[in-house]
């Protein structure tokens, strides 16, 4: 089996940019149009990445049955803030963006947090390093994340961002540190890429609070719970300080109910150079 399964988009100029900076960095064989470097392969596929549900089946029969999937993709945003990117894939609520309504993808915590420490570890030539919370599609059977450039298309070209990337891919280092969802905040989640950065845990599924804002706690016990399975743990870090305090405990309230451990960065041990 493939450990790892890189899907380049050829109707996303940001995909083929970081395809062709990972072909450039590292060895590849090509077997009929599938690239291998070690224990991962790459395709190419012609149409958008988020709309591509069950690539993963389309990759078996191919012959590449992966462990994890990862998508090179392009991150669109109206602020231009050159950003590189990682996050889960599925939706809270509706598909708008490709996938299924209120389904999540299994996440990938250790893989989207090794990326994460990869890019903020590198030169980004001034490009900020975050997650985003899970959100769109494809819908696969497969954990998986997308990485990104942003925000727009002069740096979807960029080359040096391409670059910063492909070295992160390649040179992912693994950890046994523990896995959690992240609970709260805004789309960019800087908590969840604070607290990935600086200690000992792996972040998964991401609910950010604009998702659960017009929801019941039965709606909300409905995300933490697919959240945690879906990223196989038992552990909620609730990001209290970015809601007001009775919603907070409100939504502390939920999670223990779901059968989950709440913890803060007090609970975490810091990375130690």
């Amino acid at each position: 089996m493939v450990r790892r399964l890189f899907i380049c988009s050829a109707a996303d100029s940001a995909s083929v940019n970081i395809r062709d900076a990972l072909i450039a960095s590292a060895e590849w064989d090509d077997t009929d149009g599938i690239l291998y470097h070690d224990d991962t392969a790459m395709i190419t596929i012609p149409e958008m990445h988020i709309y591509a549900d069950n690539v993963d089946d389309i990759a078996v029969k191919k012959g590449v049955d992966a462990e994890e999937m990862i998508f090179l993709s392009r991150h669109r945003s109206s602020s231009g803030i050159p950003t590189l990117t990682v996050h889960p894939i599925g939706n809270f609520h509706d598909a708008d963006l490709g996938g299924r309504p209120r389904t999540l993808v299994k996440a990938a915590p250790r893989t989207m947090t090794g990326i994460l420490k990869g890019l903020a570890s590198s030169d980004t030539k001034g490009f900020g390093v975050s997650f985003e919370v899970t959100h769109h599609g494809p819908w696969v059977n497969v954990p998986s994340a997308f990485v990104e450039i942003g925000s727009d298309e002069t740096q979807w070209n960029n080359r040096a961002a391409a670059n910063i990337i492909a070295d992160a891919l390649l040179n992912k280092e693994d950890n046994d540190h523990i896995s959690a969802i992240g609970i709260g905040g805004g789309h960019y989640a800087p908590r969840f890429t604070e607290v990935a950065l600086k200690y000992k845990v792996n972040i998964g599924h991401m609910i950010p609070e604009y998702a659960f804002a017009n929801s019941d706690d039965e709606d909300v016990a409905r995300m933490v719970r697919e959240a945690a399975e879906k990223s196989c743990t038992k552990t909620a870090y609730v990001h209290k300080r970015s809601m007001k305090g009775a919603v907070a405990k409100r939504i502390t309230d939920v999670v223990i109910s779901c059968g989950l451990e709440t913890i803060s960065s007090a609970d975490l041990d810091v990375i130690r150079e």
